[in-house]
């Protein structure tokens, strides 16, 4: 299994493209600036991409959906929540087979209603804007909700196997990616000793 990390747009977000080496199949994950950038990556490797897959459904992490689609061909999917053009919908601990890999969609709303994180193989995860490396996803959003966030950060996140390569939406953190471990050692956001502290402090109130 390979994960490309393509920096994109001007707001710091990555796209991915996951795929299965031994049969040349995968996925696009959250495509929205600078799509000739995964367009081609894929041509040059031969990749035949069988779904494009949304963390959330925000304008910078869909933006690029409709294109890839009809250039791939490629059957969109995001969370059973989102109110966008899809073509599958999935829900918690649902698996999405591509080839070889095995995506497992984690349910992680609080940065939005629809927010999913995406466990590889079990040996990476793909968090969108869950969580970012050395922080979190905004809560002041429309559909964000700071005490949900926090359910998920710390009883849905925090669990997860430490070893887990973090692959963020965004490149806000001092790394491109993380690891689970490192984010529970290091990251703030994970490591408050209260809901009422995290909240307090998502909320800015002093």
């Amino acid at each position: 299994m390979k994960v490309v990390q393509i920096p994109v747009g001007n707001m710091q977000n990555f796209s991915y493209i996951i795929y299965d080496e031994k049969n040349d199949i995968g996925a696009i994950i959250d495509p929205s600036w600078d799509l000739e950038k995964i367009h081609t990556f894929l041509e040059r490797n031969n990749i035949s991409v069988k779904y494009i897959v949304n963390t959330h459904t925000h304008f910078d992490h869909v933006l690029g959906n409709e294109q890839m689609a009809e250039i791939t061909k490629a059957k969109i999917i995001q969370h059973e929540k989102s109110t966008h053009r899809k073509d599958i919908s999935v829900r918690d601990d649902e698996i999405i087979s591509i080839g070889e890999i095995n995506l497992r969609v984690l349910y992680t709303p609080g940065h939005s209603e629809d927010s999913i994180c995406l466990i590889l193989n079990k040996e990476s995860v793909i968090t969108g804007d869950t969580l970012f490396v050395g922080n979190c996803g905004r809560v002041d959003l429309p559909g964000s909700d700071p005490e949900i966030m926090y359910n998920s950060l710390y009883f849905k996140v925090a669990k997860l196997d430490d070893s887990l390569v973090v692959y963020p939406g965004h490149n806000y953190g001092i790394t491109p990616t993380s690891t689970i471990l490192n984010e529970k050692l290091n990251n703030p956001m994970l490591n408050f000793k209260t809901k009422d502290a995290f909240l307090k402090y998502m909320v800015n109130d002093d």
